[in-house]
């Protein structure tokens, strides 16, 4: 049995992060995983501008509600469900999932939780577990399931490299050029034959 683990912002959604950059002309926080691969680095970064700014939860829910999957990006995960099983594994926060999730029509996703104080200040944040995907991964295989992973920023590196098979989706160019052996994908119509492919044909990885 199979089991494919996709990332979320950049591989079916736009980054949350960038949306609220440029809704609020903050250019600080136009910053992802892609440019700083410490995840805790990068968080206490964008906690930092959200005090000093006074913005929280509510200002970032105005944003995320006028979100939209990327394009073709539901038919593509729709496809894809209908074949074989998929989980979102994801670095966001379940306070900002929620309406991305009823876009996608529901995948099971796994992601983190954000701090919240009464009046929507942002405190902080709680991780499922630290390096989340990589062990979601883990525990998929030890359920003897075959696992392929897809993702497109330095946080995902672990994972796909903990899969039986693992891509970049439309990663920056430094990822690609760093990870030459991982293959690349740049629109969905190249991406979904190549996770549908027979297990066999698709480039084993070892575990990390």
């Amino acid at each position: 049995m199979e089991m494919v683990c996709l990332d979320l912002e950049g591989v079916l959604v736009p980054e949350i992060w960038i949306a609220f950059a440029e809704k609020s002309d903050i250019p600080e926080l136009r910053l992802t995983t892609r440019d700083i691969p410490d995840y805790d680095e990068l968080m206490q970064h964008r906690l930092t501008i959200l005090r000093e700014r006074g913005l929280g939860l509510p200002d970032i829910h105005a944003v995320i509600e006028k979100i939209d999957p990327l394009p073709g990006a539901l038919q593509f995960l729709d496809t894809l469900r209908a074949s074989t099983q998929v989980a979102i594994l994801s670095d966001t926060f379940v306070q900002f999932a929620g309406p991305l999730m009823a876009k996608l029509h529901h995948p099971t996703l796994l992601c983190n939780e954000l701090v919240v104080d009464g009046d929507g200040a942002i405190s902080g944040y709680r991780l499922r577990q630290p390096d989340g995907k990589r062990h979601a991964v883990l525990a998929f295989r030890s359920l003897n399931l075959h696992v392929t992973a897809v993702g497109d920023s330095y946080n995902d590196l672990s994972m796909i490299r903990a899969a039986d098979a693992g891509a970049l989706f439309r990663p920056p160019a430094r990822i690609t050029e760093e990870h030459p052996d991982l293959p690349a994908f740049h629109d969905y119509e190249q991406l979904l034959p190549f996770l549908l492919a027979p297990v066999g044909r698709r480039a084993a990885r070892s575990v990390t």
